[in-house]
């Protein structure tokens, strides 16, 4: 069936657009349709990859075109691999190994990321895992791992706590950098900062989203709002920009500003 396929691909290619006969390809062969049903958290950006190749390859009169061009740029990009940082997934990063190794965002429901708990439960946690393990070995000398004490989703802001794999790893092998009884049930050992005492980074604070009073909002409290989801209700508690609505329909919601509007007098 396989060989069937090329053979009927390959008697097209004269005759149709590459990114048509490239989007053609990837449906009938049922790559698009794997990465649909797949559920592990990086499938997005998978999906999101295959339509980017097609959109880039619309910009080619041929595949052979565009195949030429992606190996210039291999080309140049293996000759200029002196001084310069990799940034690469945890998926891509299998079979590498680098002096030195960074892993960003380890904070639970990010990593391990909440949908593969919540869909594949046991199951999506060891998949995690062994990305964390594939994460550190690709290291030769150090690895670096941060956390988030504050992380802003969905334009609301959230703490956040370390990953449980970093309390999974040997405590003696660890130092702790940063800031000072930020999540001081995590057993590290401290350590200055990297920065200088007088660098604009050395100051040692713990960052919190700025926190304003009410009379710096748009809104009042008891003032009646409209949402485009939930729609109408009261404004029950002001922060800055950030309001907590108690709708009529859904109940009480902490919503930014930007996503409400004010209702008229006789809309009340």
């Amino acid at each position: 069936a396989l060989l069937s396929n090329i053979s009927h691909w390959s008697s097209l290619a004269p005759h149709e657009e590459p990114a048509l006969l490239t989007k053609r390809i990837l449906d009938e062969s049922g790559y698009t349709d794997f990465w649909a049903q797949d559920k592990s958290p990086d499938a997005p950006g998978r999906l999101e990859n295959l339509k980017e190749l097609v959109n880039a390859i619309q910009e080619f009169p041929s595949l052979g075109g565009f195949l030429e061009h992606i190996s210039l740029i291999m080309d140049n990009a293996t000759q200029n691999q002196s001084d310069q940082v990799t940034l690469m997934t945890l998926h891509s990063a299998k079979g590498l190994e680098f002096q030195t190794v960074f892993l960003v965002g380890w904070e639970e429901n990010v990593f391990p990321h909440a949908r593969a708990l919540n869909e594949q439960g046991k199951k999506g946690l060891e998949e995690e895992r062994r990305l964390a393990y594939v994460g550190i070995t690709r290291a030769r000398s150090n690895v670096y791992i941060t956390y988030a004490a504050n992380r802003q989703i969905y334009n609301q802001w959230q703490s956040s706590y370390p990953s449980r794999f970093i309390q999974e790893l040997p405590k003696e092998d660890i130092e702790h950098e940063g800031l000072q009884g930020m999540h001081s049930s995590q057993n590290f050992k401290e350590k200055p900062s990297l920065f200088p005492s007088n660098s604009k980074f050395s100051e040692k604070k713990e960052f919190s989203p700025p926190r304003n009073t009410q009379r710096q909002s748009l809104y009042k409290i008891g003032e009646r709002v409209f949402h485009e989801k939930f729609g109408y209700g009261l404004i029950q508690s002001i922060d800055y920009d950030r309001l907590e609505i108690d709708f009529d329909k859904a109940g009480s919601k902490k919503i930014m500003s930007d996503f409400i509007s004010k209702v008229s007098r006789d809309k009340n």
